[in-house]
């Protein structure tokens, strides 16, 4: 496993307040983060390290582990805690269990599209109070990552109506509100590892599970599945983090050299998701998924039914979910 051995001796000698022109040992840093290698967030952080390593004339040097190598989001979430990594890219759905306001943009049906999402997320009262709600876990948050409207993909059925999901074993990352949604529109939602979901799939130990459509490419689910179907039910981005302290104890130009090429990159990362998910669906097709699109209505109104946006309401509080439908209008009516 990666230490932050450098920055810790670091820290003890005092050299980390030393400019960068000033400093000859390399600062060597680790991220983790679980998306596969043909991910636009992977490909967007390789190009942005790379930038950083390159400015820095090799000073800064952050090593990435993407694919879960080391270890499911939640343990990546543990490690970046204690400081064992310095950064860690993790979805808003899986942060929720440590930090539960930072799940609220996943609401299902929350957003009609990237306007009002990114209105939300990049400023105003909602950033703020998700990202103060990470202070406390001694987390640094960046810009968000896109990680798309998320449908369902299977190999048992099409997924036309409600009644069409009452039962499937739908794998989830491991996220309340996911998990929530999936149970109020009668499926059995599991939460199974991301670099375990194809094999998972494969043996039938899930019958299906939902991402965005750039997750299942880059994933190959569509090797072992049949249907995709165009719920867009919720939509999930990944927060790109940093441990508090090693971030506070850097100095101010490696922060700021670092800032930069991670604001950079998700402004890349998001140009790039969304060309990949344009021509997601054509792609998809192409390799011999049958797609439909449902009518959606329905499905939030099940959900308005079995209590799903009240009980939701009452978990983040009325000054949240306000600040939410001033982007969204009024949910669960």
């Amino acid at each position: 496993m990666p230490t932050r051995r450098t920055v810790v001796r670091g820290m003890g000698a005092g050299w980390l307040i030393a400019p960068l022109a000033a400093r000859a040992e390399a600062l060597r840093l680790s991220m983790g983060s679980p998306m596969p290698q043909g991910h636009p967030a992977t490909t967007c952080l390789v190009e942005a390290l790379d930038a950083i390593r390159a400015e820095s004339d090799g000073r800064i040097d952050i090593a990435l582990y993407p694919d879960s190598q080391l270890g499911s989001e939640l343990s990546m979430q543990s490690q970046l805690r204690s400081g064992a990594i310095a950064f860690t890219l993790t979805s808003a759905s899986s942060l929720q269990t440590l930090a539960p306001l930072a799940g609220i943009s996943g609401l299902a049906y929350a957003f009609s599209g990237y306007v009002p999402l990114w209105s939300a997320l990049d400023d105003g009262p909602l950033s703020e109070r998700i990202r103060d709600s990470l202070k406390p876990f001694g987390l640094k948050a960046f810009r968000i990552v896109d990680n798309g409207f998320r449908d369902v993909i299977t190999s048992v059925r099409p997924v036309e109506t409600v009644a069409d999901l009452r039962g499937l074993k739908i794998r989830v990352p491991p996220s309340p509100l996911l998990t929530s949604l999936f149970k109020a529109l009668g499926a059995s939602p599991t939460t199974i590892n991301l670099a375990e979901t194809y094999a998972a799939l494969q043996t039938r130990v899930a019958d299906g599970m939902e991402n965005s459509l750039p997750q299942i490419e880059a994933t190959r689910v569509y090797e072992v599945q049949k249907y995709l179907s165009r719920t867009g039910h919720s939509w999930d981005g990944l927060w790109l983090l940093a441990h508090g302290r090693t971030w506070d104890a850097l100095p101010g130009d490696a922060r700021a050299l670092i800032a930069r090429h991670f604001d950079q990159a998700v402004v890349r990362q998001r140009q790039a998701f969304t060309e990949m998910n344009t021509q997601g669906e054509a792609r998809l097709r192409a390799k011999g998924l049958v797609v439909n699109t449902p009518d959606r209505a329905p499905f939030r109104a099940a959900l308005a039914s079995a209590g799903y946006y009240a009980e939701w309401k009452a978990k983040f509080g009325p000054e949240a979910w306000t600040a939410l439908e001033r982007h969204t209008g009024p949910l669960g009516a």
